[in-house]
């Protein structure tokens, strides 16, 4: 399975599990590190918590395979690496305040806003 559609099964875990304002953003010809970033809203802590429990065992069962994680310790912004791609679990105020997307869709015309 390639990083795109890994990405696509990564963000289809998250909106069963209530994730929200999922954005994918395609950074393969802006960095040679990762191909996607996939960001995603959490209600709160607990829940962004959640969310990363749930990425990590559901992609486990794929064999989607996960180099690292950080922020796990109660934080607002919890980021999730699977090598081709990563994930960012934030609450909305965190997010609002990093701008994360603006930062990478500045030079990027291949960004896909999953859901609201």
């Amino acid at each position: 399975m390639d990083a795109s559609k890994q990405t696509d099964t990564i963000i289809e875990i998250l909106e069963e599990n209530k994730a929200s304002d999922i954005t994918k953003i395609d950074v393969q010809h802006l960095t040679s590190t990762v191909d996607f970033m996939v960001i995603a809203n959490g209600t709160s802590t607990r829940h962004i918590k959640a969310l990363s429990e749930i990425v990590l065992r559901e992609s486990k069962k794929i064999k989607i395979t996960s180099i690292g994680i950080e922020g796990e310790d109660g934080s607002d912004w919890i980021l999730i690496d699977f090598q081709d791609f990563l994930v960012h679990l934030m609450i909305p105020r965190i997010r609002e305040f990093y701008n994360i997307e603006k930062l990478w869709q500045f030079n990027s015309m291949e960004n896909k806003k999953i859901s609201e």
